[in-house]
């Protein structure tokens, strides 16, 4: 059985465009990731810290939210989200164990808890 076989009625164009479409859904714009990165972090050169891990999964989070809000099947996106979550949830762990007032700023300001 070839590939064109298994696809039937669905062309191979719109089979590339739909795992493009699926490829960008979690991923943030450059310019809006970067304005979430200076919103968050603690000096000039800070990309990796805690809070702007935190700030940048809350980010993709919400944005991967709307897009299972208009796509109610896609499970393989619901998948990445539960993990995305769980990673963010750590990442607050972590920062509320080791400083409690980065922990309180950040979740004001991204309005968890």
């Amino acid at each position: 059985m070839g590939k064109g076989e298994r696809l039937g009625r669905m062309g191979i164009q719109s089979v590339a465009k739909r795992s493009l479409l699926c490829y960008h859904v979690g991923m943030l714009p450059v310019k809006k990731k970067e304005a979430v990165i200076k919103k968050a972090q603690k000096h000039e050169k800070d990309t990796g810290s805690a809070d702007v891990q935190v700030a940048i999964l809350t980010e993709r989070i919400n944005a991967l939210s709307s897009h299972l809000k208009k796509n109610k099947k896609d499970n393989h996106s619901r998948r990445g989200l539960l993990q995305m979550v769980a990673d963010r949830r750590k990442h607050l762990a972590y920062l509320e164990k080791t400083n409690k007032k980065s922990f309180a700023k950040v979740s004001a300001s991204m309005k968890l808890k």
